[in-house]
């Protein structure tokens, strides 16, 4: 079976054959939004005051640092935390060269809860990421209750991780936990027509490596759209996408603004009927789970966990001997 990235870039071919091709880079942006910045990742191969090398794919890349560049490694950070061999994310000065804010061994494990223990969890992030195994410090412990208070199977759960040797260790919550069990979230009204715009929450995940963009909590479960059949339908009516369409995602608390690839099903990301609270209260619901670096890239903080977002679906119209009606490909 072809990769997932693979098989989004020939569906982007074949869809732009027969419906025309994409709207130009900037078409569907907000206006006056600023442009995503050029976040970067790769392993640490050496970092001085002055000077952060890392190793992306094979290039060697480096970036100045100053005394106003900030390092998290689950917490506040300095020079000690950048050890070679470990995972950075980088997000640049905007306006000029080298390195604003640096993420290092950063992780997220979000989904329902299996089970729970008083110093570690297994949680079920979805068919996609499969489950997770995770240690839960005691000071970790106290800041993950007063967001999550119900630790119990069957409840969903968010949290940002530090990497170790064992596996991902909570350092914070992600987010706030919604009230109800898994199995008890309703969906929206079965006639309830999809918006031209979402509204709601923009997350990230990680674990294993895939193209940088979006997952999408509506991917057609049809064919090779790469939709999960037993997907929930969460809280937001969404209009269904596949694997390689695009969105506009506009985080509204920075003004930063790209147009996203969908690289995979964010079908996890659905049971979550949640708000973003980083500028104001965003509208219920998660409408993308971006990859972290394009979350960085748009402003967004990986430690604070989402942004209240504004995303436009590209669902082109088509006519069928008729009317002009949405579809996607």
């Amino acid at each position: 079976m072809p990769l997932p990235h693979r098989r989004g870039a020939r569906r982007r071919r074949l869809r732009a054959a027969v419906l025309g091709a994409s709207p130009e880079p900037g078409a569907g942006l907000p206006e006056h939004a600023g442009r995503p910045l050029g976040a970067l990742s790769g392993t640490i191969l050496d970092a001085s005051p002055h000077l952060l090398v890392l190793d992306a794919d094979g290039t060697e890349l480096r970036l100045a640092m100053t005394q106003d560049t900030t390092v998290w490694h689950g917490g506040r950070g300095g020079l000690a935390a950048l050890r070679p061999g470990r995972e950075a994310i980088v997000r640049p000065r905007a306006g000029g060269p080298g390195a604003d804010r640096i993420w290092v061994d950063i992780e997220r494990v979000a989904g329902t809860m299996l089970a729970c223990g008083r110093d570690a969890w297994e949680v079920d992030m979805g068919p996609h990421r499969g489950r997770a195994h995770v240690a839960i410090p005691p000071h970790a412990l106290q800041q993950v209750l007063v967001r999550h208070p119900r630790l119990e199977p069957g409840y969903l759960v968010d949290v940002i991780c530090v990497r170790s040797p064992g596996g991902p260790q909570a350092v914070r919550p992600g987010t706030s936990q919604p009230g109800y069990r898994v199995g008890d979230l309703a969906g929206p009204e079965a006639a309830a027509p999809a918006p031209e715009v979402l509204r709601g929450t923009a997350t990230w995940f990680g674990g294993a490596p895939v193209p940088r963009g979006a997952a999408y909590p509506a991917l057609d479960p049809e064919g090779e759209a790469g939709g999960c059949a037993d997907a929930p339908s969460g809280c937001v009516p969404f209009p269904y996408l596949s694997l390689g369409s695009e969105i506009t995602v506009h985080n509204e608390c920075t003004g930063r603004a790209g147009r996203v690839p969908v690289v995979q099903c964010g079908c996890a990301a659905a049971r979550f009927c949640d708000r973003c609270v980083e500028c104001g209260a965003s509208p219920r619901g998660r409408i993308v789970e971006l990859t972290p670096e394009t979350f960085v890239g748009l402003g967004g903080d990986l430690e604070a966990g989402c942004f209240n977002v504004l995303a436009r679906p590209d669902v082109p119209a088509v006519r069928f001997g008729g009317p002009e009606e949405a579809a996607t490909w």
